[in-house]
């Protein structure tokens, strides 16, 4: 149901309980990847599939000296890195990071990841608002190149 304006007498007093039934996601890394998905992102995209409504998370690999497409979308991310070493290009800005470090990706933001290292797989896990910028009609995605 599509509420307006006008609806809004009509919230609700209690909160209905829903617990689905699916509360995992085991071995994450070990799925199939979503080949399209993965091949869009030019790198390999893990995907938890889980009931949010509201955020994704994402296991990604960079092979060494790999780098995305540059893109942008209309959902903030936040990047913690597991393992590896790198930067990222937000707009004009070049952030380094390793390890350890949480990167910010602003909303409608170009952004590029690139991973520095030579021999090492660089991991990270990327969560997103995705899913409720989806379930509000608003999330929009464009690759450059």
């Amino acid at each position: 149901m599509r509420y307006t304006s006008g609806d809004f007498g009509n919230t609700k007093s209690e909160f209905d309980l829903e617990v689905p039934k699916k509360l995992i996601h085991r071995e994450l890394e070990h799925t199939a990847i979503a080949e399209e998905f993965s091949a869009q992102r030019k790198h390999a995209v893990f995907v938890a599939d889980l009931p949010s409504r509201t955020l994704s998370l994402t296991i990604g690999h960079l092979e060494p000296g790999q780098t995305t497409s540059r893109h942008r979308h209309s959902y903030e991310t936040i990047i913690y890195v597991l393992e590896g070493e790198g930067y990222t290009l937000v707009e004009d800005q070049r952030v380094e990071w390793a390890a350890g470090d949480a990167v910010y990706i602003p909303v409608w933001a170009w952004h590029q990841h690139s991973n520095t290292s030579k021999t090492g797989l660089c991991r990270y896990v990327a969560c997103e608002n995705a899913p409720l910028m989806q379930n509000l009609g608003a999330a929009v995605r464009e690759e450059f190149g």
